[in-house]
């Protein structure tokens, strides 16, 4: 498997355009006029959504003109499937993290990921990657809850434990 150049760029701008996109029109529940005061809250975020939606699509457009134009290094591949793999190998277990961590807490799921990383990446002994993980999430809860006292997100294991 390979990917190629002018399907990254594709994506890319549709990716942008998306964002661009949100921006417009989430900015519509703020207004997006001009008052007797100034502009409204939304008709900044508005026009930049505007400018970063249309720039996508004249991406975009370029992309595709480009390809009939010069087809050939177009075509060219942008990630070789080891690549792929390797990239996959960083991604997924951050996007597993993200999950979890919304789900379970912070600690837990700084935890999870850091024994995961360190046995699977790292090739750490399971002991060794299981004491990293606790002493890390250990580390954070006394750094952010008691020495700064700013709480992080905790999910239902730390409340069912009483860590408050």
């Amino acid at each position: 498997m390979h990917i190629k150049r002018i399907h990254m760029e594709l994506v890319a701008a549709t990716l942008t355009a998306g964002i661009g996109l949100l921006a417009a029109t989430g900015s519509l529940d703020l207004g997006v006029g001009w008052e007797s005061s100034g502009p409204q809250p939304g008709y900044f975020p508005f026009y930049v959504g505007l400018i970063v939606l249309l720039a996508s699509v004249a991406s975009a457009a370029q992309t595709l003109f480009a390809l009939r134009r010069h087809g050939e290094k177009r075509r060219e591949i942008f990630l070789e499937a080891e690549q792929v793999r390797r990239l996959a190998s960083f991604f997924l277990p951050m996007a597993v993290f993200v999950v979890v961590a919304i789900q379970l807490g912070l600690y837990v799921g700084s935890a999870l990921y850091l024994f995961y990383v360190a046995w699977r990446q790292g090739k750490y002994h399971p002991f060794a990657a299981v004491s990293l993980g606790l002493g890390f999430a250990v580390a954070l809860y006394l750094i952010f809850e008691i020495v700064f006292q700013i709480p992080l997100h905790k999910g239902p294991l730390e409340n069912m434990f009483g860590v408050y």
